[in-house]
């Protein structure tokens, strides 16, 4: 127990030590939202790495999934690598990063206001993050409770309390950049953590192969011996269904795109991109290999009795304490650094893109400043309270919304944003059409699941990534064709915004050779 204290007293004394040392980075909008969009790539890959994996993916998604795809599940922290990291950063990274700064957008429904000139998009997009944030948050405590009564053998509520009180303190001191370098610090906990987990628990069973082999033997009324083991597991259109939600959401999330408004330079870009892809590799790649043995730790039985989060910690409840110290400071630290990232998103959307325009008289830096801060803490412990309520009586409304946030934020903002920055032709009503669309979906799915009416839907569709994927596609395919059947945007309007790429910059001759 004296070390499983000492991991976590020491790691939340370093997070809020940080927190305290860059509060002097956070003295305006810029450089408490945005850093000063000065941020290097080390800092801005772990950053956008450990906004990308929480302790819901740990403990929630890779428990699950490992459960129902066994091994094949490894394929989704494959896909979280290269669509998810790799492909966000080459397709977006640069070109978020320039026209933002072009556009002086420091959020994503600012942007929807200023590249298509619609006040009605930017409240709406804020609404959308707003309503669809609050629960996505709550459900990053849900991953603490098992652990922390396991490893401390202390009530939810405290471990929530801690967190909360934690995350607060150095946000509101020292807004992105705090975030950003604890999230560094959070994250090589995480990938230490995480490699030494999973040498932890496969040696529980004689090794790799071992395990393996004691894998291929699983079975279940609808899967036969050796599914568990095949390379694309027994359901691989729902593995598809759910590698396409968790990679290519991170494209349409405001808190990930947010890391992208904030990069240095062009150097930043390359390193950031390779980083990132790496620490997802070894992290979402690590959780889901290990959730895909899950089967053997348990029973079909004892899985129904006591749900599919409990997978992870009953794998992890005969380790060593160092081990236990481990995972429970890599989760703790996936939570902070996840949540740390949507409160700031949160806050700051509501701040600027939703009071402030309704204001008649314009606000102050100052005035922002201290309402941002209120936000901020308003959505720490609102989100907070949601999650013990949920714990102490499970609420239905709460834990299903919970799955459908991820797909109908993605939804809503992947086509419009995506485009938007490539395609001069896309229009203000495409962008409508791409928000009402994913709401509609998201909120029927939600309804029919609440009343025992999915049955009404295709089967492919009474899935909820399947569902998101669906609201993603449609939506890039929304803005395409219904941009190409309005009015075109005022074409000089439009150039000057992409003027922004063509501008001619000076390079050191290190970057480029003399032509």
């Amino acid at each position: 127990m004296l070390v499983k204290i000492l991991f976590i007293v020491l790691f939340l004394a370093v997070t809020i030590g940080v927190g305290i040392y860059c509060r002097k980075k956070a003295t305006d909008v810029n450089g408490f939202v945005l850093g000063g969009r000065s941020v290097g790539p080390w800092l801005s890959a772990f950053s956008f790495g450990t906004s990308y994996f929480s302790a819901v993916i740990f403990v929630g998604y890779a428990g699950r999934f490992g459960w129902n795809f066994g091994l094949a599940s490894t394929w989704i922290g494959l896909g979280n690598a290269l669509i998810g990291s790799y492909l966000a950063w080459k397709v977006l990274g640069r070109r978020t990063r320039i026209m933002t700064q072009h556009l002086g957008s420091a959020t994503m429904p600012d942007f929807f206001e200023k590249r298509y000139g619609s006040k009605g998009l930017k409240l709406a997009a804020a609404a959308i993050i707003f309503i669809f944030m609050i629960p996505y948050t709550a459900s990053l405590y849900n991953g603490l409770s098992r652990l922390f009564t396991m490893a401390f053998g202390i009530d939810y509520w405290v471990c929530v309390a801690i967190m909360a009180l934690v995350t607060a303190l150095y946000v509101v001191l020292s807004g992105y950049v705090g975030t950003a370098l604890n999230s560094l610090i959070q994250g090589i906990v995480m990938l230490v953590g995480i490699v030494v987990v999973v040498f932890a628990v496969l040696n529980v069973n004689g090794g790799f192969m071992a395990s393996v082999e004691l894998m291929s033997q699983q079975t279940s009324e609808t899967v036969g011996v050796g599914g568990y083991t095949s390379i694309f597991g027994p359901d691989p259109v729902a593995l598809i269904g759910v590698i396409l939600l968790t990679s290519l959401g991170t494209w349409g999330l405001p808190q990930m795109i947010g890391k992208f408004y904030a990069i240095k330079s062009e150097k930043s870009i390359k390193t950031g991109t390779v980083v990132s892809t790496i620490f997802a590799v070894v992290v979402a790649g690590g959780c889901y290999f290990l959730g895909g043995f899950g089967r053997i730790f348990m029973t079909s039985e004892e899985v129904t009795k006591q749900g599919v989060d409990s997978i992870i910690p009953n794998m992890l409840s005969g380790m060593s304490d160092v081990v236990i110290a481990l995972v429970v400071m890599l989760v703790l630290a996936a939570s902070m650094s996840t949540l740390s990232s949507l409160v700031l998103t949160s806050s700051s959307t509501l701040t600027l893109d939703f009071i402030a325009p309704m204001k008649k008289q314009k606000m102050s830096e100052k005035s922002k400043m201290s309402l941002m801060r209120i936000f901020l803490i308003f959505f720490i412990v609102i989100s907070a309270a949601i999650a013990i309520v949920v714990y102490i009586k499970p609420v239905a409304f709460i834990t299903d919304l919970m799955g459908i946030s991820w797909g109908a934020m993605s939804g809503a903002f992947l086509g419009p944003f995506m485009l938007g920055l490539y395609w001069k032709r896309a229009t203000k009503p495409a962008v409508w059409a791409s928000f009402i669309f994913s709401a509609f979906v998201n909120i029927t799915f939600f309804v029919l699941q609440l009343t025992n009416k999915l049955y009404v839907l295709p089967k492919l569709l009474q899935a909820s990534s399947n569902v998101g994927v669906l609201a993603m596609l449609t939506g890039i395919l929304l803005v395409v064709v219904i941009s190409l059947l309005t009015k075109k945007p005022d074409k000089e309007k439009v150039e000057e915004m992409f003027s922004c790429y063509d501008k001619k910059v000076t390079v050191s001759q290190k970057e480029s050779l003399e032509s």
